[in-house]
């Protein structure tokens, strides 16, 4: 039967679709990118945010079009928010023939089966549900040459304005030797670049073996052969720990490169918030990191319009961007997610003020992003291609300090062919805020 699996949200959630794809191809499933043709469609939707569950909604009610006027007989709903509002989806979407929840992804082709003999299907482990029962099957959609490893499922942070805790359950590592094959199998299928990910990638094994063991997992994996860049993402700052420094810092195949969602700097606003880190902490931190690791690019996420956030703790922030310069940073409009502490807080920013105040972050951030880009004019870099543009005769790629989605490209020329998934070096001769341009040499 020709599926199609519609994966939204974030890259953790792309690893489960990769995988309900690997267990369905498995049992005779053709993937199909045409709405029209396809048979069965599943949905992996996310709710992190309202505009995110307000995607999930218009997908699943477009798809559900398509059994009037396609070939659909069979719409999953799966992930984030199927587990979070089952019940509702249930009632209100009738067209919805199946419902999979964040770690019932193992019974997505049980679920699709009961659809097909007409019965509504139900896939709802707890959310606490050891992920080592998860399948490691996987069809990669990312290109082929680079992938997503997840390393751990949950969070046991809960910070106040977070709902994932309680549709994703609390933190649970994956055994390190099922991690190291799956990334031999990735390796083995072509991906160059693996990118670690999780809602926490630095508390990795703490559940499992009494101790943080992400700087063990990342030299294991470094040891695979093919792999040429290692790449991590979701480090919460609080729990950067020296010898994961070491390891950042030794092997030559993890980019020199974190990802730091420190959402704000104001110890006020981060108290609220309840996360684990102060100001001082934040800056203390930075700097530890650039010493320690010469020309690390670090890459932070920051939420506006927290409840009860003054302009002065705003003005904070912005001294505090200015201060930092982060190689690139990310802005959330706060959302107010039923469910959790900051959803009670008082007052509730105005979505125009959290507009305004987002607008002049981005604005502070692009001045950094522009002068730290013109500092790279005339380097030499290593860059994985991506692909080629033909209609401006022009390839892409990205650096070291550039992770898919979120970061900028390398735009060159080159009078050679060249292959998607290898690595060239590539002189910057232009820089604009967000990207690079150069020539092949």
């Amino acid at each position: 039967m020709k599926l199609l699996m519609v994966s939204l949200g974030c890259d953790k959630n792309l690893v489960d679709s990769e995988k309900m794809l690997g267990i369905l191809t498995a049992r005779g499933f053709e993937i199909t990118d045409d709405e029209l043709e396809a048979e069965v469609a599943v949905i992996n939707t996310c709710c992190f945010i309202d505009d995110a569950k307000k995607e999930s909604i218009d997908r699943i009610f477009e798809l559900s079009l398509l059994k009037e006027k396609g070939s659909l007989k069979v719409l999953v709903a799966a992930g984030c928010m199927a587990q979070r509002y089952r019940e509702e989806i249930l009632a209100e979407i009738p067209e919805i023939d199946a419902i999979v929840g964040t770690t019932g992804i193992g019974s997505i082709a049980k679920a699709i089966e009961a659809a097909l003999s007409g019965n509504r299907a139900e896939m709802m482990e707890d959310v606490s549900h050891d992920p080592s029962l998860v399948p490691s099957e996987r069809v990669v959609t990312t290109g082929g040459h680079f992938a997503y490893l997840k390393i751990a499922e949950g969070c046991d942070k809960y910070c106040s304005y977070c709902a994932i805790p309680y549709f994703r359950g609390h933190y649970r590592s994956f055994p390190m030797e099922d991690l190291i094959e799956e990334a031999k199998l990735l390796a083995g299928r072509g991906v160059k670049e693996l990118i670690l990910v999780a809602q926490e990638t630095t508390l990795y094994g703490t559940d499992l073996y009494g101790e943080k063991r992400l700087h063990v997992l990342l030299q294991e994996i470094a040891k695979i052969e093919g792999l040429h860049w290692i790449r991590l993402l979701y480090a919460y700052p609080e729990e950067i720990y020296p010898g994961l420094i070491e390891v950042m810092a030794r092997e030559e195949k993890i980019c020199r490169y974190l990802d730091l969602p420190i959402q704000h700097a104001s110890d006020a606003v981060l108290a609220r918030m309840n996360r684990r880190t102060s100001k001082a902490d934040l800056i203390s931190l930075v700097e530890t990191l650039r010493r320690e690791i010469p020309g690390i690019v670090l890459r932070t996420s920051l939420i506006t319009g927290f409840p009860g956030e003054t302009e002065e703790e705003h003005r904070e922030l912005l001294d505090f961007i200015g201060q930092m310069e982060f190689d690139h940073l990310g802005v959330f409009l706060y959302s107010r997610e039923e469910g959790t502490r900051a959803a009670d807080m008082k007052p509730q920013i105005r979505k125009n003020i959290k507009k305004r105040r987002f607008g002049e972050l981005m604005l502070a951030q692009q001045r950094i992003s522009l002068k730290k880009n013109m500092e790279k004019k005339g380097r030499v870099m290593e860059v994985f291609v991506e692909g080629r543009i033909p209609e401006d005769d022009v390839y892409i790629g990205r650096s070291r300090g550039d992770a898919p989605q979120v970061d900028g490209f390398v735009f060159f020329h080159s009078n050679r062919e060249l292959m998607t998934g290898s690595f060239v070096q590539v002189l910057i001769t232009e820089a604009s805020e967000y990207d690079l341009h150069g020539t092949l040499l």
